[in-house]
């Protein structure tokens, strides 16, 4: 019984939208103007609710008027059917005027709209909204606070994300969701076909490039290079053939870091085009080279505290036994109390440094 007695309110209210003498405010929407109602605009839409506070009739005035320009006429005639009404049927609209509809009721914080088209688009249009992730996902991280939509967008990058990279529109893709896919676990994309479709949404952002890089000036690598900035550290390189790094990332070279692309340049440098760098190798130490000043080979203690670091770790040598024989290869570190008459004793110990030969000590 409630619902016909609200059916039957909603059409009294469409009525009163189209009535033509008892209105008292005039919205400028593009180039069409729409009559209504304030205290119906009022608690229909916070967002107007402030707009009307602001232009409030002067006293020589007969009706408001106010402007709407960021949104297209013919939404803003289904928005107002809305406000009026309390119902929307979205049988006569396509997918992209649904979306329209969506932005509008963000724009005018219609709370309730915004929550069913977004169930709405994500029960009944989801197929669509993949083939258009670009405009789904600016919509929903761009234009309001559309927490569905953003949460949707954020689990269809994680699941498929090859899928939404060869499916993104370069021209029109936002940074953010470039790196949201670069940087996804599940991509399965190769790493230079990574590389080509950063490469291809840069250029994309600044179609006064060249497609050549070998005609690019100073000023055009500038260009690219701050425009991949952010993208290239999740971009992994070094995991191309060596063939793939001549043939794709040497013609760009200009916008990579200086040393990143030493660092490649050494490791590409001597390898089969068809190599890999070797990742399972661990990166190597760096020697350093520690010169003990040892006594005389007459002076068969020395007692004296030395220091040396080794991995940047200082460590104490308390006291060091030189064998005097020239073809001894063994330099033996004492504990701290160790008198030189222990030495025999202990001289199997793990302490002993062996194949270490000479007065200077590589470590």
């Amino acid at each position: 019984m409630d619902d016909v007695f609200m059916q039957g309110l909603s059409q009294n209210f469409l009525r009163i939208l189209d009535d033509e003498e008892y209105y008292d405010i005039v919205i400028e929407v593009g180039d069409e103007m729409f009559r209504a109602h304030m205290v119906i605009l009022n608690y229909r839409s916070t967002s107007l609710r402030r707009i009307l506070s602001k232009n409030k009739k002067k006293s020589d005035e007969n009706l408001v008027h106010i402007k709407l320009p960021n949104i297209l006429p013919g939404i803003f005639k289904i928005i107002l059917k809305y406000i009026y009404g309390g119902k929307l049927s979205f049988e006569d609209y396509d997918t992209s005027d649904i979306v329209k509809i969506l932005v509008a009721a963000g724009e005018l914080n219609l709370h309730e709209l915004i929550a069913y088209l977004q169930t709405f688009l994500i029960e009944t249009k989801a197929n669509w909204m993949e083939q258009n992730f670009n405009l789904i996902y600016k919509t929903s991280f761009e234009h309001g606070p559309f927490l569905e939509l953003q949460e949707y967008c954020n689990d269809l990058i994680s699941r498929i994300p090859d899928k939404i990279f060869e499916l993104l529109d370069p021209s029109s893709a936002p940074e953010k969701l470039v790196i949201s896919l670069v940087q996804s676990n599940n991509l399965q994309m190769s790493e230079i076909q990574v590389w080509k479709n950063v490469l291809k949404w840069g250029l994309a952002q600044n179609p006064e490039l060249p497609t050549d890089p070998s005609t690019f000036s100073k000023d055009d690598f500038n260009i690219l290079k701050n425009t991949l900035q952010q993208l290239i550290p999740f971009i992994k390189i070094d995991r191309l053939t060596s063939k793939e790094f001549w043939d794709n990332i040497v013609p760009y070279k200009e916008i990579l870091p200086d040393e990143l692309y030493m660092n490649l340049l050494k490791g590409f440098l001597n390898l089969h085009p068809d190599s890999r760098l070797n990742h399972k190798s661990k990166p190597c130490m760096t020697k350093k080279t520690v010169t003990f000043s040892l006594p005389s080979p007459s002076t068969p203690c020395y007692s004296g505290p030395s220091t040396f670091k080794v991995n940047s770790q200082e460590q104490n040598i308390n006291k060091v036994k030189e064998v005097t024989d020239p073809l001894s290869t063994r330099i033996q570190l004492l504990p701290k109390n160790q008198n030189c008459n222990e030495e025999k004793a202990s001289s199997n110990k793990p302490n002993e440094l062996n194949h270490i030969r000479g007065r200077g000590v590589t470590i």
